[in-house]
């Protein structure tokens, strides 16, 4: 698995060639700085760190300083790791990746943070369909759960029923995301469809080799 860090930046929509009106995502993919390289023999596994966008010296842990450092670059906000899957794919201290890796028309995965939309009831949290009719004495029970309990036995909430609670702010994955279009001087990826999170939130682009 390869990919980038990247960042969203909004949705938009462009013409396929058949006249269509796709919806898509425009993503700030790269570039990205290599700040570590991990192996079989030292770490039990091939992979190599990625860093992406600069961060503020003043906000950074001196742990952090020195691992950046030691990479040759400045201080970054996101770090993740890809395994290397391809053959003969070796990358060094500070190589840069950029959004070139990817190709215009192959598929690729987007992982993200949803976006939070805080304590919820059951409707918009599982869809619930409400009382319905607002007859026969109901009164403000339009959007309630219902009954929760299971009688004198077992005297108990079952776990796991769906109930009101805090939504959204999840790790999300799309998958099989198609890649529209890529502008390499702007570092942008078109891909199709809609990605989790808000924009200017950061996204995980993979891609399966």
């Amino acid at each position: 698995m390869s990919g980038l860090i990247g960042k969203k930046i909004g949705m938009t929509s462009i013409y396929d060639a058949n006249g269509k009106n796709v919806p898509c995502t425009l993503i700030e993919a790269g570039p990205c700085v290599v700040t570590q390289v991990r192996s079989v023999e030292k770490d039990g596994y091939d992979a190599i760190q990625l860093a992406f966008e600069d961060k503020k010296e003043k906000h950074t842990s001196k742990a952090m300083k020195g691992h950046f450092a030691k990479a040759g670059i400045t201080p970054k906000k996101v770090v993740s790791e890809f395994t290397r899957f391809e053959v003969g794919h070796q990358k060094q201290f500070g190589d840069i990746l950029k959004v070139d890796i990817f190709v215009e028309g192959e598929f690729i995965d987007v992982v993200g943070k949803s976006k939070g939309k805080g304590f919820q009831g059951v409707v918009k949290r599982h869809h619930f369909h409400g009382v319905g009719a607002a007859t026969h004495g109901q009164h403000n029970r339009l959007r309630a759960p219902g009954s929760v309990g299971a009688s004198s036995w077992p005297s108990r909430v079952f776990p796991g029923l769906r109930m009101a609670g805090r939504m959204g702010g999840n790790k999300v994955k799309v998958i099989n995301l198609q890649v529209l279009k890529i502008i390499v001087d702007k570092n942008l990826i078109l891909v199709k469809g809609a990605v989790p999170g808000h924009n200017g939130s950061y996204v995980i682009i993979e891609r399966w080799n």
